[in-house]
């Protein structure tokens, strides 16, 4: 019996049960293995599967019922409009963390028109546990090469930084971006200074990070697991990223409902000045902003 791209479609939420998107899920696995968009899967829903396309169907959604989320199955996500390669050692990239990726280019253009530390056209930037690298490639994709920006990004995965790597190779290839293996800030020695520092850390507490996994999604503990209160990682961050800033530099950190409030008051007992939190579309805390005087 041959099956169509509609009868999938139809079927998906048999298929994968416990998904909350079942439909959405089937065209993306099914856009892998045709190697078509979802626009043509809408148009030719009546295309019949070859056996073995239906084999690699099924294999998909077998994995999907585990828990594993389809991005990890096509190895790829969208953010910020652009597609970026991930795997299990990398976070998937979630659409509240846009919300980062925009602020830090409204940063950016506010400290070029004001000229910053060293003028305009040569802002020095660094992504701190950049996982896939998307905010900061996000952030890149958005100035041309002429414009001068200077980033680095660090991780302290391998892995991690090679996925980067390779994305960045793939989505800005016209931008330079020094890739690091390191904790946090740490390698930042000689120091150098950067005008934005933006930074995804680990702010989950340890507790609900693990709940969160038992789901078998699959994505790295490491860069899930703030400690007991969420807030390890970042306690360590903020007195490093106050010491590597240039006088009149942003600071940019995602922390989400779990400790937002307590991440605003450690900036500024770290004296920091202009202490934002802005909201994701939810209406959760979800990113925060400040200035070093």
């Amino acid at each position: 019996m041959q099956v169509s791209v509609r009868d999938l479609q139809r079927r998906s939420p048999r298929d994968m049960p416990d998904s909350p998107t079942p439909r959405l899920d089937c065209d993306c696995l099914l856009g892998m293995i045709l190697h078509k968009p979802r626009s043509w899967l809408a148009a030719h829903d009546d295309e019949l599967l070859t056996a073995p396309q239906l084999a690699a169907y099924e294999a998909c959604t077998a994995r999907r019922r585990t828990g594993l989320p389809v991005a990890y199955i096509t190895g790829h996500k969208e953010f910020f409009g652009l597609d970026f390669a991930v795997t299990q050692d990398v976070l998937i990239p979630k659409p509240d963390t846009e919300l980062l990726a925009e602020q830090a280019i409204a940063a950016i253009s506010e400290y070029t028109r004001r000229g910053g530390v060293r003028g305009a056209g040569s802002i020095r930037i660094a992504d701190i546990c950049t996982g896939s690298g998307c905010i900061v490639i996000s952030v890149l994709s958005r100035f041309s090469a002429q414009c001068g920006i200077k980033a680095a990004a660090s991780d302290i995965s391998p892995a991690a930084i090679e996925t980067a790597r390779q994305n960045a190779r793939r989505l800005v290839p016209q931008h330079d971006i020094a890739f690091i293996t390191g904790s946090l800030l740490d390698w930042n020695e000689p120091r150098q200074t950067f005008d934005i520092i933006l930074s995804n850390p680990p702010y989950v507490p340890s507790h609900t990070a693990r709940q969160l996994l038992a789901d078998g999604r699959g994505e790295p503990l490491l860069a899930l697991d703030g400690g007991t209160d969420g807030l390890t990682v970042i306690r360590k961050l903020i007195p490093q990223a106050a010491a590597s800033l240039a006088g009149g530099g942003f600071f940019l950190i995602e922390t989400g409902e779990y400790n937002s409030a307590e991440t605003a008051a450690l900036l500024s007992q770290a004296g920091f000045i202009s202490v934002t939190t802005y909201t994701d579309l939810g209406g959760m805390p979800r990113v925060i902003r400040a200035q070093k005087p």
